[in-house]
C-alpha cells in the first residue's frame, strides 16, 4: 500500500522504514518540524526536583543536546508516557523509568504511585503546542510539579502544489497521522490545494479519537487501539 507519513523528522524516517519492512510504500511528508530549547532544559534542571516526566520522544531528544552534562541526572526516576518514549530515555542511559499507559491522564496516575501531596516534586519537560491531560491530572492529584518548555512544534511550509503532485496519480492507501495538530494542519492544506479528503486516500489512521476529530466528516477514518505506534501501523 502506498503510505502517507505526515511525522515530524526524524521519527518520520523511522516510521518509514517499518513500513517498507511490511511491504508497504511510504512517502514522507512532514506537517510540523521541531525547535529545541537547549537553554530551558539546563535552565529546568537547577531547579529542585525527585523526578522527571517526558510526554513525547522529542522531548528527549532535547536532553540528548545536553550530551556529557546529562549524565548527573541519568539516576533520576524519569516517568515516559508510553513505551516508545521510554525506549528513547533508555536509549539515552536513563535506568529507572516508570512507564505510563500511553495518555497523559494514565502517566499522572503513574506518577501519582511514586509522588503524592508533600512527598516531591516533579519535573516535566514538555512542548508547545500540547494538550493538558497530564498537567491537569497533576493538578488533580496535588502533585507538586514545574513544567519547562523544551521545544515548540512548528507548522512546515508546504505550498498547495506539494499536494497536488502527490495525489496526481492515484489516492494513497492510507495516511498517518500521529497529532491533532497535523491532522488540522493537513486538512488546512488540502483545502487550500482543492483536494478532497476523499480524493487524496482511501482511509486516514488515527493515533487518537482527538486526532480523528480534527478531520471532516467525510473522512473514512479509524482510531488506534492503543496511542502507539503498534497499534497504529496495525491498522494498516
Amino acid at each position: 500500500m502506498r503510505v502517507l507519513v505526515t511525522r515530524p523528522h526524524p521519527a518520520a524516517e523511522s516510521t518509514a522504514l517499518k513500513l517498507e519492512a511490511m511491504g508497504h510504500q511510504p512517502v514522507v511528508l512532514p506537517m510540523m518540524q521541531a525547535q529545541h530549547f537547549a537553554a530551558a532544559v539546563r535552565a529546568g534542571f537547577e531547579r529542585p526536583h525527585d523526578a522527571i516526566a517526558v510526554t513525547s520522544a522529542e522531548a528527549v531528544r532535547v536532553l540528548a543536546g545536553l550530551g556529557s552534562a546529562l549524565e548527573a541526572h541519568l539516576t533520576t526516576p524519569l516517568f515516559a508516557v508510553g513505551e516508545a518514549t521510554a525506549r528513547a530515555a533508555a536509549e539515552l542511559g536513563f535506568n529507572d523509568i516508570r512507564v505510563g499507559a500511553g495518555t497523559g491522564e494514565a502517566l499522572a496516575e503513574t506518577v501519582a504511585g511514586f509522588l503524592g501531596p508533600q512527598t516531591g516534586s516533579l519535573l516535566y519537560f514538555a512542548g508547545l503546542p500540547r494538550a493538558d491531560g497530564f498537567e491537569h491530572a497533576l493538578r488533580e492529584r496535588a502533585i507538586d510539579h514545574v513544567t519547562v518548555e523544551v521545544y515548540r512544534m512548528s507548522p512546515v511550509g508546504h505550498g498547495p502544489e506539494t499536494l497536488a503532485a502527490l495525489a496526481q496519480s492515484s489516492p494513497f492507501d492510507a495516511v498517518l497521522l500521529y497529532s491533532r495538530e497535523t491532522a488540522r494542519l493537513l486538512v488546512a492544506l488540502m483545502r487550500e490545494s482543492g483536494i478532497d479528503c476523499a480524493g487524496f486516500s482511501v482511509r486516514y489512521l488515527c493515533l487518537s479519537t482527538a486526532v480523528k476529530e480534527a478531520l471532516p466528516a467525510g473522512a473514512e477514518s479509524h482510531v488506534a487501539a492503543a496511542p502507539d505506534e503498534e497499534s497504529l501501523l496495525s491498522l494498516l
